[in-house]
C-alpha cells in the first residue's frame, strides 16, 4: 500500500502521515510507505513505515504527471490556497483549487491507476439562501470563491468516480480548531487564534461578535480519524454522491472564549482583544453553522463532544508534549 499526501506540509496532512504510519496498515493492507508532497518539501518523519517529504506544485501538470506516475494506491488530496487567501487573490486560488485538482485527477486517469482519493473539501460549499440545518441533499450554495472551487473539485471528483477514472470520496470538513502553529490566511484561522495564542499568554484579535457568529468546527484529532475512515470505505457505500459532510458541533465564538475561561482561566481572557473586521465578517458570515451529517454518521465517522474536549485535546497534543 503506498500513500501519497498532497498537502502534506500542513499541519492536518502532517498528523494524518503520523496517524496513517502508526497503525501501519489502510483497506486491510499493510503501508509500504508515504510521501507527503507540498509547495515546499515537507520534512521526513521517525516513524515505523518510510515517511518522505516531496515538493509538488499542483498547479504544474508535468511536475503533477511526474509523481503520479509512481503509482500510488490512495491519495489524500489536503492541498488549498485557503479561504481568506483564495478571495483576496481569485487567480491563485483558481490556478490551486480548480487546475491543481483538476491536474492531478486528470493525471489519475492518464495513467489508468484508479487509485483511492479523498478530496478534502469545505463547509464553505454551503452558504447564502440556504435553509438549515444543511441535510446531505442539501444543494451547494457557495458564497466565496475558496467555497465555490471546492464545489467544483466536489463535482469533478462525482464524475472522474462514475466514469472509473478514480474511486473518489469527497469529504467537507468542518472548521478544524485548536489548529497548532500560527495564524494563516484562511479567514476561518480566528477561530484557532482566540484559544492558541491566550492559552500560551500571547495576545490574540477576536475580528467578529462573539455571540452572533457561530463555527460548525471540529478537532484536529476527530477530522484526521474520519479522514482516515473516508479512505477505507467500500465504493458501494458511499452511493451515487460521493461527496458528504463530516460531523461537527456548532459553537458560538463567545462559548468558545467561556471554555477558554474554564481550561485556561481568566487570564487567558485578558490576552483577547476586540475588533470587527468586516472582510473576515463578510466571508464567515456566508458559511452554514448547523448540520445534519447522517449519511458521515452512518459510515461510522464521529464528532467531538464539546468545545471543552477539543480545547483539551490541544493542551494535551500540543502544550503538554502528548
Amino acid at each position: 500500500m503506498r500513500i501519497l499526501i498532497i498537502g502534506g506540509g500542513g499541519f492536518i496532512g502532517q498528523k494524518l502521515a503520523t496517524s496513517l504510519a502508526g497503525r501501519g496498515n489502510l483497506r486491510n493492507q499493510p503501508i509500504s510507505g508515504i510521501t507527503c508532497a507540498d509547495v515546499s518539501a515537507p520534512p521526513d518523519i521517525p516513524a515505523p513505515v518510510p515517511v518522505r517529504g516531496l515538493a509538488l506544485d499542483i498547479s504544474d501538470r508535468t511536475a503533477v504527471d511526474a509523481v503520479m506516475a509512481k503509482g500510488w494506491d490512495v491519495i489524500f488530496h489536503l492541498a488549498a490556497v485557503v479561504s481568506g487567501q483564495a478571495e483576496a487573490d481569485f487567480v491563485s486560488g483558481f490556478r490551486t483549487n480548480f487546475f491543481g485538482t483538476l491536474n492531478i485527477f486528470e493525471s489519475a486517469r492518464a495513467y489508468a491507476m484508479r487509485p483511492v482519493i479523498v478530496y478534502s473539501s469545505s463547509v464553505a460549499a454551503y452558504g447564502g439562501e440556504v435553509p438549515q440545518p444543511i441535510e446531505d441533499w442539501t444543494n451547494t450554495n457557495p458564497q466565496t470563491s475558496y467555497g465555490s472551487q471546492k464545489v467544483i473539485g466536489e463535482l469533478l471528483l462525482n464524475d472522474y468516480s462514475r466514469r472509473g477514472f478514480i474511486d473518489g470520496r469527497g469529504v467537507r470538513l468542518p472548521t478544524v480548531t485548536v489548529r497548532p502553529g500560527k495564524p494563516n490566511a484562511a479567514a476561518s484561522s480566528f477561530f484557532s487564534s482566540i484559544i492558541r495564542e491566550p492559552l500560551q499568554g500571547l495576545p490574540a484579535m477576536c475580528p467578529v461578535d462573539p455571540q452572533k457568529t457561530k463555527g460548525w468546527l471540529t478537532s484536529p484529532r476527530v477530522v484526521v480519524e474520519n479522514i482516515i475512515r473516508s479512505a477505507e470505505l467500500d465504493a458501494a457505500a458511499l452511493g451515487q454522491n460521493r461527496c458528504f459532510n463530516l460531523p461537527g458541533i456548532t459553537v458560538t465564538v463567545a462559548e468558545m472564549i467561556a471554555s477558554l475561561e474554564r481550561n485556561g482561566g481568566a487570564k487567558a481572557l485578558e490576552c483577547i482583544d476586540y475588533g470587527i473586521e468586516q472582510r473576515i465578517v463578510d466571508i464567515v458570515s456566508g458559511w452554514a453553522v448547523d448540520f445534519n451529517p447522517q449519511k458521515a454518521l452512518a459510515l461510522g465517522m464521529t464528532a467531538d463532544i464539546g468545545f471543552d474536549s477539543i480545547i483539551q485535546q490541544y493542551i494535551d497534543d500540543e502544550l503538554s508534549g502528548g
